[in-house]
This record gives structure tokens, sequence and C-alpha cells, in this order.
């Protein structure tokens, strides 16, 4: 099986990223892995030192080019509440990019209570979120936007929110409009937050 050349771990990555969607963590094991990718097991183990590590690198890549685009929006934006709208907007964007992804890092979230890494890997990207949106509502106390609130806990409200519409969506797929209810919700705490003058 040819594993040498610069392409060998993408491949990995992407192969990966097949067989955890088609079967889910538990039932993908590393031979079909390096099935898919046409690379050897030594190869695989040249790059990643286990399927937790592939799965991990995975979820990271997936998560950090969501937080460059949330960022992005951000920092385009005039304000922050319409920040907040058009990072809303990209909901049907999010579900899409997170079509197979989702459903196993919940549950590789599973095994977090028994595995310390695994816990650290899957609190780590709360835990950035928490921090970006309680930023992003101390910006909107300071610009006027919204009434002084306790940005803590606004953005823990808010990342509850969004995962809880993304958990009711895979739940429930044809049930709900996910992306219209996400624009309800967040219209919604917009209006708690922003200024009765506005």
């Amino acid at each position: 099986m040819p594993d040498r050349g610069d392409g060998t771990r993408q491949r990995l990555l992407e192969a990966a990223a097949d067989c955890f969607s088609a079967s889910g963590y538990d039932a993908t094991g590393v031979s079909e892995i390096c099935h898919r990718a046409g690379v050897s097991k030594g190869g695989f183990y040249h790059h990643f030192p286990s399927k937790q590590a592939i799965f991990l690198e995975l979820l990271e890549e997936w998560l950090g080019a969501l937080e460059e685009r949330l960022t992005q929006i951000r920092t385009e934006a005039p304000s922050v509440p319409e920040a907040l709208q058009r990072m809303v907007d990209t909901f049907d964007h999010i579900l899409g990019s997170a079509q197979g992804r989702l459903p196993i890092f919940f549950e590789f979230m599973s095994k977090a209570q028994r595995d310390p890494t695994v816990w650290a890997a899957t609190i780590a990207p709360y835990r950035r979120y928490r921090a970006f949106f309680a930023e992003m509502i101390r910006q909107g106390i300071s610009e006027g936007s919204f009434r002084s609130v306790d940005a803590d806990t606004a953005a823990l409200l808010m990342v509850s929110l969004a995962v809880g519409l993304i958990l009711q969506s895979l739940l429930d797929p044809q049930g709900e409009n996910w992306a219209e209810n996400a624009q309800k919700c967040v219209q919604m705490m917009l209006h708690v937050l922003q200024r009765e003058e506005m």
C-alpha cells in the first residue's frame, strides 16, 4: 500500500471521517481507516499514535474552522447584536459542515467520564465558546447595545441554547425547521439583552 508522501496524513483524516460517520467511533477500527485511505498500519501509526488521536484531530480541525468563521463574523459586523444575528444565519451551514460528525462527538463525550484525555478534549471547546461569547457580551455592553448583565451567565445561556438546538436537530431532524427556530431563539435573547431604547 502506498503510505509515503505529503498527502498521507490528509488521506488518513478523510478516511477516518468517512469511517466514523458511517460506522460510529466504537465500531471503526484502525484497519478499516487504513484500508479506506490506502495506507499501511505502519503509515497510520507514523502519523497518529491511536484511533483516539485521529478522532481528536478531526474534532479540533472542525471546531477550529467553526471558531475562525465566528471570529470573522464578529470582526466584520458593525455591532455585537448584528454579529449574533449573522452567526445564527449560519446555522444551516454549521449543521451541514457537521454532517456525520456531531453524532460521533456525542458518542465520544460518553467516554469523557472515564478518560481524562477525552474529558479535556471534550470540555475545551465549550470553555472556549463560553469565553468567546462572554467577551462579545462585554463588548455589547461597552458599545451601548446591551444592558448591563452578567456576561459569563449570558454566554452560558448562549452556548446552552446552541448545543440544545443542535442536539434536538440531530434527534428530530425532520420535526422542525431548526434554522428558523435558531433565528427565533436568538431574536428572543437579543430582545432581553438589548437596551430598551434600541
